[in-house]
């Protein structure tokens, strides 16, 4: 078993050179319990690659993110059919951020695209990333136009996330995903960031540098459904908001000012009312107040709570995934 824990001291040197020994372009998909649609995907994918003009060489790595199911037999026996499909499976599952991470950390070429496993994220769509990509832009991000195999509500708690996260981080997430060209310089950057909070598609829009933009419709979904419900969304949410932003803690405090002021205001009508001889009422309104007090009070200390928690696990600088299998190419 192989332990990876990337650290902020920038690429070494095999890194750096490792995009002028390897292929030109690598595809990095993360996989979890779809061993189903995977052969009939990497098939498509490589047909497409195979088409683009002047790609020298490509390779395509699946990350297995502790399936279930026959999904790393499945990358097994699709990397010994053909040597330029790689795999990785992690010893448990990490989530789908770090199975990025960590398929992006094996990429040797000198751009990367990820795309999704499911079959959503059209392979038709890869010759023009990598056209933006040779025109000179570093980052080229896939936006998509509609979310279909989706219910109004999830498709709502998702854009209320996206516009809520860019304007408290001004960082523009609206219709984004995680279908998008990384140049080897972003890629480099990304993987050696120390968080252990990883938000990819925060991250990579995060650092910056030349970027294009192109639209796509999102295909049907190849089998099952998704696996977003809306308290996993809230989750996801909460979390890359609190590893991201102070945004929150600012928040807080606003409402904390705020209640202050009101607080001001009602002690000058009291004191007033004392003084001209006006009996001071109110009893279920005090009572009121205090409720209203003592609930924002409690949504503070969660707020710190969380930041907290986030603290903590940066902190113990645990290892953000763990190999625990390699295809031969990789060893």
């Amino acid at each position: 078993m192989t332990v990876e824990h990337k650290n902020a001291s920038g690429p070494s040197e095999d890194e750096a050179g490792a995009s002028e020994t390897g292929p030109e372009l690598s595809v990095v998909i993360p996989v979890f319990n779809e061993g189903k649609e995977l052969s009939g995907l990497v098939t498509e994918i490589a047909a497409g690659l195979g088409e683009i003009p002047g790609l020298a060489s490509f390779e395509i790595i699946l990350c297995d993110d502790g399936s279930s199911d026959d999904t790393w037999a499945v990358v097994d026996a699709l990397s010994q059919s053909d040597s330029r499909v790689e795999g990785l499976s992690l010893s448990r599952n990490f989530g789908k951020e770090m199975a990025v991470i960590a398929g992006l950390s094996a990429a040797r070429g000198r751009a990367a695209v990820v795309m999704d496993g499911d079959g959503q994220h059209p392979p038709g769509l890869i010759p023009d990333l990598v056209r933006a990509w040779r025109e000179g832009a570093d980052v080229v991000e896939a936006v998509k136009t509609g979310r279909p195999d989706q219910s109004w509500l999830v498709r709502m708690a998702a854009r209320l996330f996206n516009r809520s996260f860019s304007t408290l981080t001004g960082v523009n997430l609206t219709n984004a995903t995680d279908f998008r060209l990384l140049a080897r310089p972003v890629i480099d950057e990304l993987v050696d960031m120390p968080e252990r909070s990883v938000f990819f598609r925060g991250l990579s829009t995060w650092l910056g540098y030349r970027r294009e933009v192109i639209e796509f419709e999102p295909l049907p979904r190849g089998s099952g459904h998704t696996r977003w419900t809306l308290w996993g969304l809230t989750r996801f949410a909460v979390r890359n908001l609190i590893s991201f932003t102070s945004a929150p803690l600012h928040l807080v405090t606003a409402i904390g000012l705020i209640f202050a002021a009101f607080a001001a205001v009602l002690a000058l009508q009291t004191l007033y009312n004392w003084f001209a001889g006006h009996a001071v009422e109110g009893f279920t309104t005090v009572i009121l107040l205090l409720l209203v007090q003592g609930s924002v009070i409690l949504v503070g200390l969660g707020v710190i709570g969380l930041y907290v928690s986030e603290i903590h696990k940066e902190v113990k600088r645990r290892p953000r995934y763990v190999v625990a299998r390699r295809t031969s190419g990789l060893q």
